[in-house]
């Protein structure tokens, strides 16, 4: 399959989706288990993480989409580490004998993929390796569709995916989590710290109203409130939901850039 290069557009693309990203209202509970059984494990991911220089909370969310956090398989594809891989990529890993241990494995598979390698671990960085983990399909044959592999359960992804090797479904929806979903639930929790590509010169809009237009909200929505967020996101290490609803994450957000509450926030 050929090769998708990262360039300034497809950085640019990664980084607005992951910025626009929001959860399904019926999946939240879902990621968060899926978070509370990943955290336990960090210890293991970052024994891998430290001797090959990658993060982490990327072979945290691989290990999830490939193996649904077993350590019992390999995270090439999933396959027991108990025999070499069947699947592609087969016969991995060519060194040493089965049962294979989870860390072997894993290091054999973040090297096939020259993983060692990659020195640009910002948010664009870390999904296009995520999405070419997976394959370029989606983004090569079916454009029409964002890969649920990054995407399913938030609003960027509804229906579509292979169900087969070379086999596509319009109308088929991933029951996976996708791993962009996960991280940017992560970056939002603080329990990991993401860099932005670049940082936006903010746009000013001049609006006549009696109160602040940046102002704390404890009972719902306000007006200009999601264009506040969604530049927020746009900032190093920030993520919050962009819902409208300016309250305490936002108004903590807000006090990271600005160095001030929100007007009207109770710890003013």
């Amino acid at each position: 399959m050929a090769k998708v290069k990262l360039t300034d557009n497809l950085k640019s693309e990664y980084q607005e989706l992951f910025n626009s990203c929001y959860i399904y209202t019926n999946r939240k509970d879902l990621v968060e288990s899926i978070i509370a059984r990943l955290l336990p494990n960090q210890n293991d991911y970052e024994d891998v993480a430290s001797q090959l220089g990658i993060p982490w909370y990327f072979i945290a969310v691989i290990h999830n989409m490939e193996s649904s956090l077993n350590f019992s398989k390999h995270l090439h594809n999933g396959d027991p580490l108990t025999n070499r891989t069947v699947h592609m990529p087969k016969d991995r890993p060519k060194d040493g004998n089965p049962p294979f241990s989870w860390v072997e494995s894993a290091i054999d598979a973040l090297i096939l993929r020259r993983l060692h390698l990659w020195d640009d671990w910002s948010v664009p960085g870390l999904l296009y390796q995520i999405e070419g983990y997976n394959g370029w399909g989606y983004r090569l044959y079916h454009s029409h569709v964002l890969s649920p592999y990054l995407w399913s359960y938030s609003n960027h992804y509804t229906s579509g995916k292979y169900v087969a090797d070379g086999s596509w479904s319009d109308t088929a929806v991933s029951r996976q989590c996708g791993a962009s979903v996960l991280l940017r639930r992560m970056a939002e929790k603080r329990v990991i710290y993401l860099e932005a590509e670049q940082v936006p010169t903010p746009v000013v809009r001049a609006v006549n109203q009696g109160k602040p237009i940046l102002r704390y909200s404890s009972s719902g929505k306000i007006p200009y409130a999601q264009e506040l967020q969604e530049f927020l996101n746009q900032l190093p290490d920030i993520y919050v939901k962009p819902d409208g609803w300016p309250g305490k994450n936002t108004s903590e957000a807000f006090k990271k850039v600005t160095g001030n509450y929100l007007h009207g926030d109770p710890k003013i």
